[in-house]
């Protein structure tokens, strides 16, 4: 992620240390963490979140599929399908119908995958750095 946009991993990625972060995260109630193999290997994984909406919404809450990266030579064989009905099989069991996937631009693939499991476009997160212009 950081090859295709280098301020990822100050704002989007996991706090550092990332292992702290990453065990931090398979420790808590509202976040869990899905591994897809192919063949017997890992091959990718996804982590996903139960997050609070705005108080407006009546303590409904959203699934983030925060996380998700499978092996290139994996793609296209299904682990990516079954991390993502893992990750959405989870958020439902919790009660949640509202689901958000991060996709960093102009990546055909992800978006691709996300759209043909039903998810759209909701937002597009601009950003510029004054020191870049």
């Amino acid at each position: 992620m950081e090859a295709q946009k280098p301020i990822w991993h100050l704002v989007d990625g996991l706090a550092e240390p990332v292992d702290a972060a990453f065990a931090e995260g398979l420790g808590a109630d509202d976040v869990a963490v899905f591994v897809g193999t192919w063949d017997g290997v890992p091959a990718g994984f996804v982590l996903v979140r139960d997050l609070a909406m705005l108080p407006q919404a009546g303590g409904a809450r959203r699934g983030l599929i925060d996380l998700v990266y499978v092996e290139p030579e994996a793609r296209e064989v299904g682990v990516g399908e079954a991390l993502l009905d893992a990750a959405l099989g989870w958020l439902s069991d919790r009660g949640i119908r509202l689901y958000d996937a991060r996709v960093l631009p102009g990546l055909r693939e992800p978006k691709n995958f996300f759209e043909g499991a039903g998810f759209s476009a909701r937002s597009i997160l601009m950003h510029h750095a004054a020191d870049q212009a």
